[in-house]
């Protein structure tokens, strides 16, 4: 196996990256928290989020739309967004064994016509693409098709909420 290369480092979403996030059924987000700084608290919280396939909209501004669906209800991620919106996405493409690495801007959005329109969703996460790396043969493990969980069926998809 040859070894992982970094095939493109952007700014903005070119279609390979495209592919990779609109056929996505999970991800990992990465927040940060900042506590209290004179006993060194603070650190990164690292979360996965999931749906349908496709569950992630790519905006025609190239900002990424997700639904964010009921959790453990310690709302850690929504939390951390609020206090600090650096944001770092980690998207897995499993059939090649890429990874794409986006670093960028969140906001939570608490009130709006699409979360009514995405079924499951409590709120939306919009975030901006900063800087991004795809890297390709990163991920040296070979997977089966997935198992999807029954819970899906509660959640919506994009073609749906249009």
């Amino acid at each position: 196996m040859n070894p992982p290369q970094i095939v493109q480092e952007f700014t903005a979403l070119a279609e390979p990256e495209r592919i990779v996030i609109t056929a996505a059924d999970t991800f990992f987000i990465a927040t940060t928290f900042h506590g209290d700084a004179a006993n060194f608290v603070r650190g990164v919280d690292v979360s996965h989020r999931g749906g349908k396939p496709g569950f992630v909209r790519i905006d025609p501004d190239g900002t990424l739309t997700i639904p964010d669906f009921a959790g453990n209800l310690h709302f850690n991620t929504i939390g951390n967004l609020l206090l600090d919106p650096h944001t770092g996405l980690l998207f897995l493409d499993f059939n090649r064994g890429d990874l794409l690495y986006l670093t960028g801007t969140a906001e939570v959005i608490w009130d709006s016509e699409a979360i009514q329109a995405f079924a499951g969703a409590e709120r939306l996460i919009r975030f901006q693409t900063i800087q991004g790396y795809r890297v390709e043969r990163s991920l040296p493990l070979q997977w089966s098709a997935p198992d999807y969980s029954p819970f899906l069926d509660r959640t919506g998809a994009w073609t749906e909420a249009v």
